[in-house]
């Protein structure tokens, strides 16, 4: 039982910070909410949340064949190698920049919030490759089985964690837009810093498999 809580909890945070730094998802729920209503931009998140789960599912199976295939694993953690390196430097480097994120126009009518929270969602293909990494990542800790209650666990965090930061852009970017540079900024310099502890992990993994 302890296990799954620590999976809920690392889950949970893993998808809160990749959500957090402002984006198409987020601005978009934000901009619905100030267009039409705070209803409005909860739905769009829920549409948002939907698609993250089934792409965290998709994930888990994913990671379960590499676990199955652990020539496959060795490999891919190579690349990862490469992967989170390249991740850390390019949020390091957005966190140094000084530009404003404007929000992207996306008309959002209150018939079909939920489905274009879902129809952006689904063009985000960085989540499934982020969740199958994660999923790898806390098999090896422990965190994770491949079992029903584990499995959904993992995708019920993944949701929750995405909905949150959501949420949040709904109700209170309007109050603190004029902070969105700082915010952004400080929230690639931990994104950064979670993408180095990443690649020495998985430094560690390479090496142990040795």
């Amino acid at each position: 039982m302890q296990h799954l809580l620590i999976l809920f909890f690392a889950t949970y945070s893993a998808a809160f910070m990749a959500t957090v730094p402002p984006g198409l998802l987020n601005l978009n729920a934000a901009k619905t909410s100030v267009e039409k209503d705070k209803l409005n931009g909860v739905i769009f998140s829920l549409g948002v949340s939907t698609v993250i789960m089934l792409q965290a599912t998709i994930a888990v199976f994913i990671s379960k064949f590499l676990d199955r295939n652990p020539e496959v694993v060795s490999r891919l953690l190579e690349v990862a190698i490469a992967v989170f390196a390249a991740l850390a430097v390019y949020f390091f480097v957005a966190g140094k920049r000084n530009k404003k994120t404007k929000i992207k126009a996306i008309k959002i009518s209150k018939r079909n919030s939920y489905l274009k929270g879902m129809f952006l969602a689904t063009l985000n293909f960085l989540t499934i490759p982020y969740y199958s990494g994660l999923n790898i990542m806390w098999n090896a800790s422990g965190w994770i089985k491949f079992m029903f209650l584990d499995i959904a666990i993992f995708v019920l965090a993944a949701g929750l964690g995405t909905f949150s930061v959501l949420y949040l852009y709904v109700f209170y970017f309007d109050k603190l837009e004029h902070k969105t540079n700082r915010f952004e900024k400080n929230a690639n310099y931990i994104l950064s810093f979670l993408m180095v502890l990443l690649l020495i992990i998985t430094v560690v993994r390479v090496l142990n498999r040795q």
